[in-house]
């Protein structure tokens, strides 16, 4: 029973950090698209500041609702999740390479599979180093 209820709380943890996904995905490909399309940043410089500020909302968010930390240490747990993010971006920015520049896949339809790709690393990730 005990099991069944710790495997519970953790499907409703990665559900919770999916939600927080979603808003991250929308701050991620908004900035994107402001950078590079309306800016003429390049794309991977652009990808890079989407992706980061979608990864500070998403602290934000994870910390008080998905994980409902309350370690007093803020400036270590952000720096914690930070680098966990930053591992996903080299992670996001490889998978984007090889599905756009690589496969030919639209640029933003492989954004999107990198995203989901590198969902599961950073959920674990966070669950098991910063929360």
């Amino acid at each position: 029973m005990e099991n069944s209820l710790k495997f519970t709380e953790f499907a409703f943890r990665f559900i919770k950090f999916g939600g927080v996904g979603l808003s991250g995905m929308f701050v991620d490909f908004s900035l994107t698209w402001l950078c590079k399309e309306k800016l003429g940043m390049q794309k991977y410089v652009s990808n890079a500041i989407g992706f980061l500020a979608a990864a500070s909302s998403n602290y934000y968010l994870n910390r008080i609702w998905t994980f409902e930390s309350h370690n007093p240490d803020i400036l270590t747990q952000y720096g914690n999740f930070l680098f966990i993010s930053t591992i996903g971006l080299g992670l996001n920015t490889l998978l984007l390479y090889i599905f756009n520049d690589r496969m030919k896949i639209n640029f933003y339809l492989a954004k999107l599979f990198a995203i989901g790709c590198v969902m599961l690393w950073n959920f674990l990730a966070n669950y098991f180093y910063t929360f």
